[in-house]
């Protein structure tokens, strides 16, 4: 399956998750009860069917992967010993990785890269913790969540108008390139529904932008 060959590809399952940060199944549902680790992003249900010189075979299973940027946001959660410290760790990263942007030539005076950037990541750290950021972007860490919704805004403005100077063109190509960068390919069956196809690749064909 299509499905299967794409997660195994680009997260990691439960327990290689667990095999390369070294800690226990009860630790990870610890930290997840305590709000400072993200759920899985996908679960598998799976019902598996043998057929053998042995006989028939019939087993259960559930799987859960994980964006496999969390072996290194495990790494922090070790070495902070509160949700207040981890939470200020995932804060600093974003403000840092939005002002980054901003020293690159990235601008939008909406009021979530602004004046209301510590409500807006109070809201992306919620999103972050449900999984949502480790199915969307590359890593599931702040950086490319960051990235990923500076951009989003970004085209959203531009592409508010059908007909766009060429210095506004150049913009919008390179925040596309950005979402692009920092998105992940999304599971087969979620790709026509998503942000990557919606923002990237029909903004692309649209505004005639070289990939």
């Amino acid at each position: 399956m299509e499905l299967i060959k794409y997660l195994n590809k680009h997260f990691f399952t439960k327990q290689e998750l667990l095999d390369i940060t070294k800690i226990t199944e009860q630790d990870l549902s610890k930290y997840q009860e305590d709000g400072v680790m993200p759920k899985c992003s996908y679960k598998l249900k799976l019902n598996i069917k043998s057929d053998s010189f042995f006989g028939l075979h019939d087993e259960n299973q559930e799987i859960e992967y994980y964006a496999k940027g969390y072996s290194s946001w495990l790494a922090i959660i070790q070495s902070l010993n509160s949700t207040t410290a981890v939470y200020a760790v995932f804060a600093n990263r974003y403000k840092i990785a939005i002002e980054s942007l901003k020293e690159q030539g990235f601008f939008s005076n909406n009021s979530k890269v602004t004046s209301e950037l510590n409500e807006h990541i109070k809201e992306e750290w919620s999103h972050f913790l449900n999984g949502i950021y480790g199915l969307c972007t590359k890593s599931g860490l702040p950086e490319d969540i960051a990235a990923k919704e500076f951009s989003i805004i970004v085209i959203n403005e531009l592409s508010e108008n059908n007909d766009l100077t060429p210095e506004q063109l150049n913009k919008l190509a390179l925040a596309v390139d950005l979402l692009d960068s920092a998105s992940s390919l999304f599971a087969p069956h979620e790709r026509l529904k998503s942000s990557r196809h919606r923002l990237v690749n029909e903004v692309r064909r649209k505004y005639q932008l070289k990939s």
